[in-house]
């Protein structure tokens, strides 16, 4: 790594742990998704102090670009990310994905506005090290090593409120995979929970609150509750019904939960 790493998350297993990137040398604008694993030490050379040896390997998951194509699913950033279930996803076919990360990439709409959507970026069970070494150049920024794939789910940009929306939040996934949670304005304006398979498909809205969604959020370990903060309170959402109720009395704005 030549650049910044921020927001370590683990995987279920606390194997593999995500961050997000900035390369210091090319591009430092640009935010992308990067994995390390253990079992592949890293030895650098001792010209520099700063220059340190590592028990883990990092990689790139995610592709961006600095001038992505208006109206495409090119991205320029990648940020915000999560671990898809305990265990993965099940496909459609059937199979099992066992590693996958959903996280915010953001795209150019066709009139030229950036927009939050709702990304995944399907890893490969292991990555060898030649893989890993392939995907490096010292005069370019690293890149995904092959038999990772990236694919957009949200396509937002037509409606009254694009893009995901509402207080800064890492998308995050039901423990069992299946879908993918999110916050975006409805049509009126107020931020609500929306929900998305990983293999894709329309979101669904899951609540239908009177305030918005004021704070990032937490799946209970079962899956079948949303904890978070709005209107100045403590609320819980079943994810089953999208019911929502509030589980602390209501506080004046200067001490509310944050």
């Amino acid at each position: 790594l030549r650049g910044g790493t921020h927001l370590f998350v683990w995987d279920a297993a606390g194997e593999w742990l995500s961050f997000t990137y900035n390369d210091a040398l090319r591009d430092s604008n640009i935010r992308d998704v990067g994995v390390a694993i253990p079992g592949k030490p890293v030895h650098v050379g001792k010209d520099n102090p700063r220059n340190l040896d590592g028990n883990y390997s990092c990689f790139i998951v995610t592709r961006t670009l600095l001038q992505p194509r208006p109206g495409s699913d090119e991205i320029n950033r990648a940020s915000e990310e999560a671990w898809i279930g305990t265990n993965g996803y099940i496909r459609l076919d059937g199979t099992r994905q066992k590693r996958a990360i959903a996280f915010q990439g953001q795209v150019v709409a066709a009139n030229g506005r950036n927009v939050e959507e709702v990304f995944v970026a399907d890893l490969p069970d292991e990555l060898t090290a030649d893989l890993i070494r392939a995907s490096t150049n010292i005069e370019s920024r690293p890149s995904p090593p092959v038999g990772i794939s990236q694919r957009r789910l949200t396509f937002t940009a037509d409606k009254k409120f694009p893009g995901l929306q509402g207080p800064r939040h890492w998308l995050q996934s039901s423990p069992d995979g299946s879908r993918i949670a999110f916050l975006m304005k409805d049509a009126a304006g107020i931020v609500q929970f929306w929900t998305i398979s990983p293999n894709g498909g329309a979101p669904t809205q899951l609540t239908h609150n009177h305030w918005s969604v004021a704070s990032a959020f937490t799946w209970s370990p079962d899956g079948r509750e949303l904890a978070y903060v709005m209107d100045n309170s403590i609320f819980v959402t079943d994810t089953a019904t999208g019911r929502s109720r509030r589980v602390t009395e209501r506080t004046a704005d200067e001490i509310a939960p944050r």
